[in-house]
């Protein structure tokens, strides 16, 4: 395995550790927030499965050969609308995004199952877009939010970000009262 197959892997791991950490939120609870934990269910979802779209459009112009940009190309119609608002079947773009804040009202987020679904197509074309690149353009730089950095730590971070959210999740989970994964 090389290194690039070894970061997609990573991103591919991320998508069972995510999930069982969902067990017991439903299309009722996926907006659930609790004091001091302002991140919902549907929210952290939308906003991992948007920061990998980004990602991912960066690591496939390097793969391609092109020179990545920080100016954001289309989302994915299927999970995702431009602007504030999101229905049962998509994320707002704008409510997910970086800086955004979490709002309870669930009919702007899609139902459990899509926000699953969305999460897991992000972590599926992060993983091919990594598996696509020459091990040896790992160290290519890529813009990440007001930094540059190589592709190899951008891929690492998106493992840690979507660890941290899960955290997230794993502390809203006690503050609902519902029952460890564990048990």
């Amino acid at each position: 395995m090389n290194a690039s197959q070894a970061l997609a892997e990573g991103i591919d791991l991320c998508k069972p550790l995510m999930v069982r950490y969902l067990a017991g939120f439903a299309d009722s609870t996926r907006a659930a927030q609790a004091p001091g934990l302002p991140n919902h269910v549907a929210w952290s979802l939308g906003h991992c499965a948007l920061t990998m779209h980004r990602v991912a459009e960066r690591v496939e112009a390097v793969a391609a050969g092109r020179t990545p940009t920080d100016s954001p190309g289309p989302l994915c119609a299927q999970d995702f609308t431009p602007g504030p608002r999101g229905d049962s079947e998509r994320f707002g773009a704008e409510s997910i995004a970086f800086g955004s804040t979490p709002a309870p009202d669930a009919a702007n987020f899609p139902t459990m199952a899509r926000c699953v679904a969305a999460y897991d197509a992000a972590c599926d074309r992060l993983a091919a877009a990594l598996r696509s690149l020459d091990p040896d353009r790992l160290d290519a730089t890529i813009p990440y939010g007001s930094n540059t950095l190589t592709v190899r730590a951008v891929a690492l971070r998106m493992v840690f970000h979507n660890g941290d959210h899960c955290g997230q999740i794993a502390d809203l989970r006690r503050a609902l009262g519902m029952k460890s994964i564990f048990a």
